[in-house]
């Protein structure tokens, strides 16, 4: 069941788009540094140690030698993310918008989302279990298979599970993934790898495609 959450004072400032960050990136996987949040959000070192320090001081954070969201961050960044896939869901089911443009619209419209439109978007998509990208909503009860990266996957077929949230932050790699038929559901299985890295993959039994290795990093498929 969805919990919603009433306006705060941490939700409308800065600490939700810090505590998305630090949210997405444990669910990459991903070692939670202050470099990685600051190459995350695309911002500078210093003005991330000092919104990590003042979220620890406001008890959402704990810092040992990663950073972890406490009991409050974490509901501050399951209610971000779950509205921002929430949006990205209704930009693509209810307003048709391309796949590749939802996250940057979703970005603007996670903002503005209350407890009742939340609930209402809920309602009209039937219980969404991941955003168009495969990533899980929080709150939806869904529990994802275990997934690797393309580039783990070696010598047989698979199907894509999900895209990086790191990745929906470039318009060209996601524009790249879509024309190539690389989203949730597509088969891929392993072609080839060059001494480099570049790894060829075959799509749906038809077309072939290179793919780097910061992509082939970034796009799971299931175990």
């Amino acid at each position: 069941m969805i919990v919603a959450m009433t306006d705060t004072t941490a939700y409308r400032t800065p600490y939700r788009e810090y505590a998305a960050a630090i949210y997405e990136l444990h669910e990459a996987d991903l070692p939670v540094i202050q470099a990685r949040i600051a190459e995350w959000l695309g911002v500078s070192r210093p003005s991330v140690s000092e919104m990590v320090h003042r979220m620890a001081s406001d008890g959402l954070v704990a810092i040992d030698d990663e950073i972890n969201l406490t009991d409050d961050g974490l509901h501050l960044a399951e209610v971000v993310v779950r509205r921002h896939r929430l949006a990205e869901r209704f930009l693509t089911e209810v307003l048709s918008m391309p796949w590749v443009k939802v996250h940057q619209e979703a970005e603007v419209w996670e903002h503005a989302i209350s407890d009742d439109v939340e609930k209402a978007m809920w309602d009209k998509l039937d219980d969404p279990k991941t955003c168009p990208h495969g990533n899980p909503i929080p709150g939806a009860g869904y529990r994802p298979p275990p997934v690797e990266p393309l580039s783990d996957l070696a010598g047989r077929t698979a199907v894509v599970e999900r895209i990086s949230e790191e990745l929906e932050l470039d318009d060209e790699i996601m524009n790249f993934l879509d024309v190539n038929g690389i989203r949730p559901g597509a088969r891929v299985e392993t072609v080839a790898r060059t001494p480099d890295g570049i790894l060829t993959i075959r799509v749906d039994d038809d077309a072939q495609v290179g793919l780097s290795t910061f992509i082939a990093d970034r796009v799971y498929s299931a175990k």
